[in-house]
């Protein structure tokens, strides 16, 4: 009888050495693990297993996730609990559940690896679940590292010839057409990934089975734009549901229902967190159609370049107090004169200064300044983060650029969308700084 057909709770262990080897196991895990080639004194072959395993071994903390195990009977569901200790790591797995189709029942479903190809799977929040060590091999890519990351952190996505994205749409509308186009950011080698959705038992998506292909002769025309009408349908897709998905996760971290396991609260405002992240991802989508269509232009009027920054700083004022880092803004008299689009002019240094607090260290300060040189006018953001390497600072105007992806927050589109927006009103949005001496940004508009 398996564990998860008995009416109580069964709890099911094993203990692993630093390596990764099977040290000992209760039974069932014994039967699971010897089902998949595996034995005792041998890696754990349970790949869903192991990938949480080797993430608690890397960062180093107790991680637990829920996993889906294919079987030959049926797809068994359960959650995993992996505690790394001085030289060994214990798992402790509870729940399980058979569940039949979880992966899609054809192989003709699940796109097939060739020899210069990448495998890679994802959970259901696109996080890596899965990267194939014969191709990360090839490409100089480290599988464990990446495991529990985003998919962008190993891949730089980019829109299709007719400005679609398929993962966006995968994700919005639960079916993947067409190729993704993407950069592997390992040597930044051009790839064409396709996937099949991997379905829970309700027929939502509990993840991608992907395969990236390499692209043989490189695309000379420059990157296509996103088409008004599939942001706008992607808004509409997603702004509701995420509303919905925030807001109860929200109520569940606040235990407004009544108290909860200190764990699932914590889960839930890590849900609540990645739905206002994917938001603003919408939002950010939504802006990038309207800043590259050929007609796209903004109506300027009189500004008041010091009040937009007093007013961007004071929205950013909770985020930095949490974060321990002060904002110093201008004085309330000072008044600089600007042409350009208010509620634009805001979106921009709301931007920067969100940046600076992020990349701040705590105790602090991020400096927003205002003044009219020459002929413009500026607002200068300044912080004293980690500074931005000289080769990097013109790739973060660029679409879905970070310069490093594994941080947390951010989708690649803030400065590049910024940048447009400023030079629509006849200004500019330029970066100065130096390694280990934060950075500057400077905002100019028309005085």
């Amino acid at each position: 009888m398996r564990p998860g057909t008995m009416r109580d709770p069964i709890v099911v262990q094993g203990t692993l050495d630093r390596d990764g080897r099977l040290l000992a196991a209760d039974p069932a895990l014994l039967t699971l693990n010897a089902a998949a080639g595996g034995e005792i004194g041998m890696p754990l072959a349970i790949a869903p297993i192991a990938a949480v395993a080797r993430l608690a071994q890397r960062l180093g903390v107790p991680v637990t996730r829920q996993v889906t195990v294919a079987d030959p009977e049926a797809d068994l569901i359960l959650s995993v609990r992996a505690e790394p200790t001085v030289d060994q790591l214990r798992l402790v797995t509870t729940g399980w559940q058979e569940r039949p189709g979880a992966i899609p029942a054809t192989a003709e479903a699940v796109p097939v690896a060739g020899a210069d190809d990448l495998a890679w799977e994802t959970d259901g929040g696109l996080h890596l679940t899965f990267v194939a060590h014969d191709g990360a091999a090839r490409y100089g890519v480290d599988p464990q590292a990446l495991l529990g990351q985003p998919l962008t952190a190993m891949f730089a996505l980019d829109a299709d010839r007719d400005g679609a994205m398929p993962i966006l749409d995968a994700v919005a509308r639960r079916r993947w057409d067409g190729v993704q186009p993407a950069r592997l950011r390992q040597g930044d080698v051009a790839m064409l990934l396709s996937a099949t959705i991997r379905r829970d038992a309700a027929g939502g998506m509990a993840g991608l089975i992907g395969v990236a292909r390499p692209v043989i002769t490189a695309p000379t025309a420059a990157r296509p734009s996103l088409t008004p009408g599939f942001t706008r349908g992607l808004d509409r897709a997603l702004r509701s549901p995420l509303a919905k998905i925030i807001a109860h996760a929200d109520t569940i971290h606040a235990q407004a229902e009544g108290p909860i396991q200190a764990d699932y609260a914590d889960y839930a405002s890590d849900i609540a967190n990645a739905g206002r992240h994917l938001l603003g991802l919408v939002d950010d989508l939504v802006d990038l159609a309207a800043v590259e269509r050929p007609d796209f232009a903004l109506t300027t009027e009189p500004i008041d370049m010091a009040d937009v920054a007093r007013r961007a700083a004071g929205l950013l004022s909770v985020k930095a107090a949490n974060a321990d880092v002060a904002i110093a803004r201008p004085l309330a008299e000072a008044s600089v004169p600007a042409l350009g689009d208010f509620r634009r002019a805001l979106q921009i240094l709301v931007n920067l200064i969100g940046n600076a607090v992020r990349y701040s260290p705590p105790g602090g300060v991020v400096t927003v300044t205002a003044a009219r040189v020459g002929t413009m006018a500026e607002a200068v953001v300044a912080d004293q983060g980690k500074g931005i390497a000289g080769d990097d600072q013109a790739r973060i105007f660029e679409k879905f650029e970070r310069v490093d992806p594994s941080e947390p927050g951010g989708n690649g589109l803030g400065l590049y969308i910024a940048r447009r927006l400023a030079r629509a009103m006849g200004g500019d949005l330029t970066v100065a700084s130096e390694p280990g001496e934060g950075a500057t940004f400077t905002l100019t508009l028309p005085a």
